[in-house]
């Protein structure tokens, strides 16, 4: 391992990820609200039915084999073991391309049959575009597996802000021709789609060259590794119970689309039924916004709390995870009270929202607000216990929650006065079912367990405060009559924003240790007087 990355920590890496993340987002709104407009809530709720297929063979083909590359590399990796590294490269290799041409074959050869399934059978086009990215993203995930097992979590960030770029420029540019020259919706998703597919192909050759100069500067080593069939032994081990408990909530999520749409289909016409179901989808895009800076933690944090514990630092790897616990409530819980208390005007921006749909947006979107701090705990707690080997309780909660989440859906949609509305309060039920369970566990199976509500107390606290301001400043902006979406939307969220910083400092949401870790500590402790 290089200098560069030995010096990189746990929330050094952390705040690589999470400054990719941010740029990520940004240019993913960028593509995701214009191509709202441009093709609809129908066509949206294609490209959403598309990406839910995509993403059950992708939790297959890349949920458990990265994580298990990371930590075995990390093992190895902190005892210089430098050709068993490339063992474990190579044999992960062999698995992610069998995998990953099996998933792409499924997607495209199958994707009436698929878009029959999910009772959308227009969502056809997008699923047979999006078929190819299983074997790119598959691809992609061995040399991240590489990279983040050593601790370099740059060629990841990179390669993520690559794909965002790549994927706004084309999908817009795809959806815009097909529409103008077939006029059909389900086509212009699929170009959408397309724009994905050539994202991924791009930040696959951009992972080559970065892996290219690594492995060929990596140490000879002195090591023997272990065979083929040993080392495949020791990453499906760790790999297959998180793959199924990934693949599993995925394939539930999937079947809850099934029967969300043919519960409204009881009440409603197709039509109806699609368009709800792209509003739907459009919630899930903003809910999905904050959500996504809590991957950069856990992505890190594995690795991290691994190699401590392979060296037996256990006082080391405690203070890595309840850093990461604090990390995680200082970005996930402002972004759950803030959606919640400013659903509407943020629906009505971004969405471009008005009346009934408006109205609903607005439902959905203050129950998916209060799901992302109990969404942020289950993420951060699965990854803890997979750093300390405990790969199966994880995969059992989530199958729970995921359970419960069906049995919700079912019975709240079918009701007339509830409707769609009953499938994110099935997600809210679901994630708070977890994480009581994945807390429980973890208390259960490490002898030195992280304090949970000790570390997330504070920014809580700041966080209810910051919503109270947020929506307080919102309906005095209505009150005077203000009717630009902008000005009622980013006002609050300005007022918002202060209000918590100021509160982060006072309350010391974040510690001078937490700092001395990121980029620049030393200055920002001095700014924030800690």
């Amino acid at each position: 391992m290089s200098d560069a990355q030995k010096k990189q920590s746990f929330l050094h890496g952390t705040a690589l990820l999470a400054m990719a993340t941010a740029i990520v987002k940004v240019i993913g709104a960028l593509y995701k609200i214009p191509l709202n407009a441009i093709i609809g809530e129908q066509g949206f709720g294609y490209y959403s039915t598309a990406y839910e297929l995509y993403a059950i063979l992708l939790m297959i083909s890349t949920a458990g084999l990265p994580v298990a590359m990371s930590r075995m590399i990390s093992q190895v990796s902190a005892l210089e073991h430098h050709n068993q590294v490339r063992k474990i490269y190579t044999t992960a290799r062999a698995i992610f391309l069998g995998l990953g041409i099996a998933g792409t074959l499924l997607m495209t050869v199958f994707c009436r049959q698929l878009a029959q399934f999910q009772n959308q059978p227009d969502a056809w086009a997008a699923i047979g575009c999006l078929g190819p990215c299983v074997l790119l993203i598959c691809i992609m995930s061995t040399y991240r597996g590489f990279f983040q097992g050593q601790g370099n979590m740059l060629p990841t960030s990179i390669s993520q802000v690559i794909e965002a770029v790549v994927k706004l420029v084309i999908g817009i540019a795809a959806a815009l021709l097909l529409l103008k020259t077939t006029n059909s919706v389900p086509l212009a998703a699929g170009g959408a789609i397309l724009g994905v597919t050539a994202s991924c192909l791009v930040s696959s050759f951009y992972l080559y060259g970065c892996f290219r100069k690594s492995y060929r500067s990596m140490p000879a080593g002195t090591d023997t590794p272990g065979s083929f069939s040993q080392t495949a032994k020791q990453l499906l081990i760790i790999a297959i119970p998180i793959t199924l408990g990934s693949a599993g909530l995925q394939l539930l999520t999937a079947l809850e689309t099934k029967i969300y749409m043919g519960r409204l289909l009881q009440t409603m016409s197709q039509q109806s039924a699609d368009i709800q179901r792209g509003i739907y989808s459009m919630a899930q895009t903003i809910f999905n916004m904050p959500c996504a800076f809590i991957t950069p933690i856990t992505i890190s944090v594995i690795p991290a709390i691994t190699a401590q514990l392979t060296l037996c630092k256990y006082k080391e790897a405690a203070a890595t995870e309840e850093s990461a616990i604090r990390v995680m409530g200082l970005f996930s819980m402002p972004c759950a009270f803030g959606l919640a208390a400013l659903a509407e005007p943020v629906t009505a921006l971004l969405g471009g929202y008005t009346g009934e749909r408006l109205a609903l947006a607005t439902q959905l979107m203050t129950v998916l607000g209060i799901s992302i701090m109990f969404n942020a705990v289950v993420l951060v707690t699965t990854a803890i216990m997979q750093a300390h080997g405990h790969v199966n309780r994880p995969v059992v909660n989530m199958l729970i929650g995921g359970l419960v989440k069906l049995a919700v859906v079912f019975i709240l949609t079918g009701n007339p006065l509830i409707g769609i509305v009953g499938t994110p309060i099935g997600t809210l039920l679901c994630y708070l079912c977890i994480c009581v369970l994945n807390i429980a566990s973890m208390r259960k199976l490490l002898q030195q367990p992280p304090a949970i509500l000790k570390n997330l107390i504070r920014p809580f606290i700041a966080s209810a405060v910051m919503g109270g301001c947020a929506y307080g400043a919102w309906l005095a902006l209505k009150a005077l009559g203000t009717t630009s979406r902008v000005l009622l939307c980013g006002a609050p969220v300005l007022v918002g924003v202060a209000v918590y910083l100021v509160l982060a400092v006072v309350l010391k949401v974040i510690t001078r240790e937490d700092c001395l870790l990121l980029p620049k500590g030393e200055k920002i402790a001095k700014l924030l007087h800690l």
